[in-house]
């Protein structure tokens, strides 16, 4: 049976329904005057600064720049990280020698390996692209490994006995078996990257949305900073957005939580 349009509206309108609550929360806030209004600016004030700063072009430059960045480092860490998943997924010897190190640096915070990026390869965008690479590097690698170690042996089997080679295995059976995994690790890798290159940013540099919102706060200009956490916010949804699409196109065979089947 086709959905009633009233529960399709209500199940589109649920998202936004958190985001209403904290805008209205913060708007009372705002003007309670429990807050400084210089600290805590109305949404007015907040979005009349983005529309000022949209007018003027210094937010989209800003934002060009980090997602130019965060995708250059995010998109190297999808091409090494899910070969190299694959990889240990593949060969014995070379999970032997490389799963420990994954296992040991996962937990390590690779911020602080920031000053030797900016010591090898100075203040601009070669190091933060690096830091980003090395990021995402570990979540898209490790989810590769374990969706192609967890594909079901009956597969394989199957596609044995039909008497497929063990390319047409590889590329018809595992791959599109592991696929799910491998963009379940993509996906977490990509909020990420936004998040290292926003830090990076903020510690040196004269671009970028991370140097707006520092260069903003430090000018106690808290509107014009508010307006940048606005514009992460939004190029994050946006890319996640674009992100579950391509999923969505691709897996086609099972669809993502966020965009469910129609009834």
């Amino acid at each position: 049976m086709a959905e009633p349009i009233g529960a399709r509206l209500l199940g589109a309108a649920a998202p936004l329904y958190p985001m209403a609550v904290l805008a209205a929360a913060w708007e009372l806030l705002a003007r309670s005057g429990l807050v400084s209004e210089r600290l805590m600016p109305s949404l007015q004030r907040i979005f009349g600064a983005l529309y000022t700063e949209l007018l003027s072009g210094q937010i989209i430059y800003h934002a060009g720049i980090s997602v130019a960045r965060a995708l250059s480092g995010f998109g190297l860490a999808i091409v090494v990280g899910v070969l190299l998943g694959v990889w240990m997924a593949r060969s014995r010897i070379f999970e032997a020698l490389v799963e420990p190190i994954f296992s040991f640096g996962y937990p390590v915070p690779k911020i602080a390996l920031y000053p030797l990026f900016i010591l090898a390869l100075g203040f601009g965008s070669p190091s933060k692209v690096a830091l980003i690479f090395l990021e995402c590097l570990f979540p898209i690698a490790l989810n590769s490994y374990f969706g192609i170690r967890a594909v079901d042996r009956k597969y394989l089997w199957s596609a044995a006995n039909t008497g497929a080679s063990r390319t047409r295995t590889f590329f018809q059976v595992l791959v599109p078996a592991a696929a799910p995994a491998i963009f379940s690790g993509i996906r977490v890798a990509l909020p990420i990257s936004l998040v290292v290159v926003i830090l990076t940013e903020m510690i040196g540099d004269s671009s970028g949305l991370g140097y707006f919102i520092s260069y903003s706060t430090a000018s106690f200009t808290y509107d014009l900073a508010y307006a940048g956490i606005f514009s992460i916010a939004c190029v994050g949804f946006v890319l996640d957005r674009s992100l579950v699409f391509l999923r969505n196109r691709i897996v086609f065979w099972e669809r993502s939580g966020s965009a469910p089947l129609s009834q």
